[in-house]
């Protein structure tokens, strides 16, 4: 598979993330009683379980950097594909939030990650909340043992799980991508930090944790990115 191709999935699916996402966010707050905010973690998670089975075997899924920085890092993604992987979510995130801008009414609300507690415990917040989600990703994309059909319910239902708990305090993003496009247009880039540090922390201890406690290698699937 020719990376052009698995980058422009790549942008699809995080496309698709950011636009359903953010989109439900920006909608409920421009058209009052459209969309109840209870609502707001089941399309996040949606969203990802849909790009998951419609591209995951074709680039692997990513939709994260944080996801693509943990399996560089555990060597289950090569390095000089993971420049191309950023690249693309980020500009996928950003076409999602340049696109809604344009097709719905003016308003402040482009569903920025905004935490509500201290950024240190925000921090911590992001960190826990991405090692679960990690932790869940690379065991259905490493380990012949874990049940692959269903690697899009699980990992759509961590993320609305995660977001359900976690999106009063910080927003749950888990996903540099998916905060930097809203904080770009909200002018809210003073704590893009919290979500870089959080997210890229989490993701990497998970993926080593996950590696220690597997057992042995014997499992290991050949992959080259998760699904």
């Amino acid at each position: 598979m020719k990376l052009l191709h698995k980058s422009i999935a790549e942008l699809i699916g995080t496309f698709a993330l950011v636009f359903a996402g953010c989109g439900s966010i920006m909608v409920a707050s421009r058209f009052p009683e459209s969309i109840p905010p209870a609502a707001i973690p089941a399309v996040f998670g949606l969203a990802v379980a849909a790009m998951i089975y419609a591209v995951g075997h074709i680039s692997g899924a990513h939709f994260n950097p944080a996801v693509t920085f943990a399996f560089t890092l555990t060597r289950h993604f090569p390095i000089k594909e993971a420049f191309a992987y950023w690249a693309m979510q980020i500009v996928g995130a950003f076409c999602a939030l340049f696109v809604l801008n344009l097709i719905l009414p003016g308003g402040e609300n482009f569903g920025a990650t905004v935490p509500s507690v201290s950024p240190f415990q925000a921090v911590i917040w992001e960190t826990i909340l991405t090692f679960f989600l990690m932790f869940v990703i690379i065991s259905v994309a490493t380990d012949t043992r874990a049940v692959g059909t269903m690697a899009g319910a699980a990992i759509g239902a961590t993320v609305m799980l995660c977001a359900f708990v976690g999106g009063p305090v910080t927003g749950a993003s888990m996903n540099p991508a998916r905060s930097l496009a809203p904080a770009f247009f909200e002018h809210r880039l003073d704590l893009m930090w919290i979500y870089l540090a959080g997210p890229l922390t989490g993701s990497a201890m998970a993926a080593f944790c996950y590696q220690w406690i597997r057992c042995g290698t014997e499992n290991q699937k050949n992959v080259k990115g998760c699904c």
